[in-house]
């Protein structure tokens, strides 16, 4: 079960900052006990995938940031996210780490198709919540909105590796923030349409009353 939950945290961190994860993880993994990684991916620990992954991590901490940049952004993520999330939790509930689970490592492929499916739902979650916020600021409200996802992604990848019972506290607030932010933004949006269709009827109004009598009367034969 713990090794479930760490496995589920990193791959739900993976899916609003792909690099993150990767870079905890293998930094732990090569300088502590934390993490012994299964034999098939001791390769995330190796000096050239945290050094691939930390110039990935500054790229994206960067563009994410940048409003409609950021839409790019996650559309190019749709497939790195998942991708990540795959390998970080076959990796992570097979490790040593919290619990020696046996059960992971006879069933790896397990791992990595939960993975995938957890990071694309967390990215899906993050890029229409990032829609709806972005809608609703003019964009302003775009890097206030992923300095709170990079915070996130770090604590949730700790808090999967060192409490992971803490793991569904954090997915289930992240999916409630997720519901919140787009009911809210489309609650906003029809309100706006309300308003301007509301603004055009007036306006259309005063034209019609400031028209000669004898064009009203035109128009009456008309129709």
């Amino acid at each position: 079960m713990l090794a479930a939950l760490t496995g589920t945290g990193l791959s739900a961190a993976a899916g609003l900052n792909a690099f993150i994860p990767l870079v905890i993880v293998g930094t732990l993994a090569r300088f502590t006990s934390l993490i012994e990684l299964p034999a098939g991916l001791t390769w995330l620990e190796s000096w050239p995938a945290i050094l691939i992954s930390l110039v990935l991590l500054v790229v994206e901490l960067v563009l994410d940031k940048i409003p409609g940049v950021d839409h790019v952004n996650d559309l190019f993520q749709t497939m790195i996210r998942p991708l990540v999330g795959s390998v970080i939790f076959a990796a992570t509930a097979a490790a040593d780490v919290v619990e020696n689970s046996q059960f992971w490592k006879d069933h790896e492929w397990l791992g990595y198709v939960l993975g995938a499916i957890i990071a694309g739902f967390t990215h899906l979650g993050k890029a229409t919540s990032r829609t709806a916020i972005n809608a609703a600021t003019a964009g302003t409200g775009s890097p206030v909105a992923s300095f709170a996802e990079d915070g996130i992604s770090v604590g949730l990848s700790f808090s999967a590796i060192l409490l992971p019972w803490l793991v569904i506290v954090v997915i289930g607030a992240m999916g409630l923030a997720v519901y919140r932010i787009v009911t809210i933004g489309r609650r906003r949006r029809q309100r706006k349409a309300a308003a301007q269709a509301a603004a055009r009827a007036k306006r259309e109004a005063r034209e019609r009353e400031a028209e000669p009598w004898w064009r009203l009367f035109a128009r009456s034969k008309d129709d």
